[in-house]
Formats: C-alpha cells, structure tokens, sequence
C-alpha cells in the first residue's frame, strides 16, 4: 500500500510504500480519521485521511460507509467529472473504510514536526538507490 502526504503550506506532496505490517495497522480508519506520524516514522507529525484509491483504481468517498465496492448514481463530484447540468451516471467507487483492498490512501498534513518533509524524503530517495 501507498500512502500519499500532501503539505498544504508549500503545495508538494510525498509519497511512501508501507510495509504489510504497518498497512495492517491502518485497517479500519476511516476517511476523516487523524493518525500520528509516528506510524510511518515521521515523529512529531500527525495526518488526516483524505481519501484513496483501490486496487483497480475505484476511488473511496466519505458518504460512503464500509470499505465494500458499490455503484451509485452520481452528479459530479468523486467519482465523476462532468461539465453538464443534470447529467448523471452510474459509477463504482469504493466506501469510506481502508482495507485490504485499498492500494493509496491520500493524507494531509494537520501538525507538523520539527524535521523537514523535503529532507525526509530525499534521505530515503538515497538509500533506495544505494
């Protein structure tokens, strides 16, 4: 599973692979749901869950309970892009729970710790091409 962290004050975002025994620890949470960093090693942080995407790429939206896959009829919003009024459509997209099923979960961040982001991240870029 993926997890991706956008920083709201510079408008970039970082995205890091989990392993199966972290993921674990995110079943369950909801979209809405705050989590410390300490989850992902990034102390003195803490996250909110946007959203995310399945394994076959169905978006989860927050009106929709379980982590189950469903079709509902939609207007534009998640799920959908539509530029015309009135136009609908029937769409799959997945509930608001993280599951097994779930391949990216989207985060924002709420506190920030004392260590950069940026520099985080370049650290491990290192050491993955080592």
């Amino acid at each position: 599973m993926k997890i991706v962290i956008s920083d709201p004050k510079t408008g970039k975002s970082f995205q890091k692979e989990l392993d199966k025994s972290v993921e674990q620890s995110f079943y369950s949470k909801k979209i809405g749901e705050t989590f410390n960093g300490e989850l992902i090693d990034l102390q003195g942080y803490s996250f909110k869950i946007t959203g995310g995407s399945d394994k076959a790429g169905f978006p989860m939206r927050a009106d929709l309970r379980g982590e189950k896959r469903k079709k509902i009829l939609l207007t534009k919003s998640i799920g959908l892009r539509s530029t015309e009024k009135g136009y609908r459509k029937k769409k799959s997209v997945r509930g608001n729970t993280v599951g097994e099923d779930t391949a990216q979960i989207n985060t924002v961040i709420v506190k920030s710790g004392s260590a950069k982001l940026e520099e985080v991240f370049k650290k491990e870029e290192k050491e993955e091409k080592k």
